[in-house]
């Protein structure tokens, strides 16, 4: 009798491990088909995303997808302006989206006093013209002036930005969002497509 309800026991053990087997094997298969969860925007991640600008109520004056690659920043760095940092937060990789913002949250308002004299040979062997826009390498980045005067040695530059006091309206395409690199945290900004390259 002792040996019959050991080995029914035994049948048992081995029946009730079968089946331990098959729930493990299916909640792992169960695992794997689970949609993953979308990574939304938030400070110290990358983004990726395409974008056109307008002034309100104007045709857009500058798209990234005529370039072809999107632009990657480190978001929260302060590396694109704080209105769209606000509307961008929280969103997710495919997301798309219309933004507008105010000229106080873009590039501020229009302030005189912003001129500067900068010696030529910085603006290589361009041909320059009052009203003209230059990018010009500085201490802070690349940034964009507007030409005032051409002297015979010197440049006479309006360091405003060309889209100061106006409002902007943004269309936002997201096309990936991930985890900074230790790296990346560290620079302050993104490297590799769309970033910065040293």
């Amino acid at each position: 009798g002792n040996a019959r309800i050991m080995r029914a026991r035994s049948l048992l053990a081995v029946g009730w491990f079968r089946r331990l087997r098959s729930v493990a094997a299916s909640h792992r298969a169960g695992k794997r088909h689970h949609p993953r969860i979308r990574m939304k925007i938030e400070k110290d991640r990358v983004v990726r995303f395409h974008y056109a600008v307008a002034e309100a109520g104007q045709e857009a004056v500058e798209n990234s997808k005529d370039g072809g690659q999107p632009l990657a920043i480190l978001f929260g760095h302060g590396n694109i302006i704080p209105g769209l940092e606000k509307a961008m937060d929280g969103r997710e990789a495919g997301d798309s989206f219309k933004a507008s913002v105010a000229a106080a949250d873009a590039y501020g308002e229009r302030r005189e006093g912003l001129g500067q004299r900068i010696p030529k040979k910085h603006f290589g062997a361009q041909k320059l013209a009052p009203g003209m826009q230059v990018v010009l390498r500085t201490n802070f980045g690349r940034r964009a002036v507007t030409i005032e005067k051409v002297g015979m040695s010197v440049v006479y530059v309006d360091l405003k930005h060309p889209m100061a006091g106006k409002d902007l309206e943004f269309d936002i395409e997201i096309v990936e969002v991930r985890e900074a690199s230790a790296e990346e945290l560290a620079h302050g900004h993104v490297h590799g497509d769309g970033g910065h390259h040293h």
